[in-house]
């Protein structure tokens, strides 16, 4: 649909490739219902809020959520460890670990990661992000520029991607990286796998291109599906899945989750003003892209797609806003589109992820099934 109401789907009778899977974020400790980049972290924000964070993982298994987002930051815990944790307390929800090359081994990195896989089933994936800020790259300890950072992702990827095969022993000499006789004993464990799936997040064609080399899924920021068709079309084709992530304001009606959304921006100057200087330090196109594209007062993409909280809360604010029926609508115009995995947040953000399992999800699998999709 677009702004004013009017119906204008994408192509009518495009087939829906398969059943989309749905991710949530995991929520940390010191989040309000309405997080945002604006709020300084105290000594115990970046600290495990494990019984609350254990409760939310299993209201996600009841909701249908596959699996859950856990963050890389300075501000959060370790993402491995915390998976870690949580996944033994759990039983189905699975884990995306958002992760960085430059900081790590790419050997001890997969050398972890099958030790965790051991631990929980394998009930792991990767979210692979170059990164988006030069400042907090350089507090890590990286000084590359974003193009030498996705270089040295590939090379991080294609290491690892070897001792995912099993081989007898990894030999390999590039720019960033060097390993002679990588050996392995510990092995990646999943019923379904040999390696895990690889989310590639970022919008830049450097982002893309990684994902087609060395990913399973390119992860993107959401646009109208119209202006996203050539780009994801261009990433099918190769084999990789395309995803998005973004939030949902899902309510009864329109007009309370009109009224949710709007009343989140009042009063949010200060919060403005930190978010536009903290972007203009970034390096990441996608977060740049996003965030011009507010400030020229581009509001409403689609019917549904608000870009209204970009300004306040960051380039990743872009939501769904509307009822269960608009919401689940318009995701599968992305779904016809050849979308088929979702990364969401919400708010409120508990609250949210149960209303979206109760309302927006049952809707969304009953017409995948109308498409001829099997949905489990």
């Amino acid at each position: 649909m677009t702004a004013n109401g009017n119906v204008s789907r994408i192509v009518p009778g495009d087939p829906v490739r398969k059943a989309a899977q749905f991710h949530w974020r995991l929520p940390y400790s010191g989040e309000t219902s309405v997080d945002t980049w604006a709020r300084k972290f105290s000594t115990e924000d970046g600290m495990p809020d494990l019984a609350a964070q254990i409760s939310f993982c299993k209201r996600a298994e009841e909701a249908g959520i596959d699996s859950l987002l856990t963050d890389f930051g300075y501000g959060k815990p370790d993402p491995m460890l915390l998976a870690a944790i949580l996944g033994r307390a759990t039983e189905k929800i699975k884990f995306i670990l958002a992760y960085r090359s430059g900081l790590f081994s790419p050997t001890m990195f997969v050398q972890q990661l099958n030790t965790l896989s051991a631990l929980i089933d394998g009930r792991l994936s990767l979210n692979i992000v170059a990164g988006y800020s030069p400042g907090e790259q350089r507090a890590y300890g990286d000084f590359l520029s974003h193009d030498e950072r996705y270089e040295r992702t590939e090379e991080f990827l294609a290491i690892c991607r070897a001792f995912w095969k099993r081989e007898d022993e990894v030999n390999f000499k590039g720019k960033h990286y060097a390993i002679e006789k990588g050996v392995l004993k510990t092995r990646f464990v999943s019923s379904g796998r040999t390696f895990p799936e690889m989310f590639i997040g970022g919008g830049s064609q450097q982002a893309q291109d990684l994902a087609i080399k060395q990913g399973t899924c390119w992860m993107r920021l959401p646009d109208a599906p119209e202006k996203m068709r050539d780009s994801v079309a261009e990433v099918l084709q190769s084999g990789v899945e395309v995803g998005l992530r973004f939030a949902v304001i899902a309510r009864p009606t329109r007009e309370e989750a009109l009224r949710a959304a709007y009343e989140m921006t009042e009063g949010m100057e200060s919060a403005r003003e930190f978010v536009k200087t903290s972007v203009g330090k970034m390096d990441s196109v996608s977060f740049q892209a996003a965030f011009q594209q507010a400030e020229a007062g581009t509001e409403w993409l689609t019917h549904c797609l608000w870009t209204g909280a970009t300004r306040a809360y960051g380039p990743a604010a872009a939501a769904l806003v509307g009822s269960a029926e608009e919401i689940a609508a318009e995701i599968m115009d992305y779904e016809r589109l050849g979308v088929s995995q979702f990364i969401i947040s919400g708010w409120p953000k508990l609250d949210q992820m149960i209303y979206f399992g109760e309302a927006v999800l049952p809707l969304i699998r009953k017409m995948e099934r109308e498409a001829g999709v099997p949905v489990q």
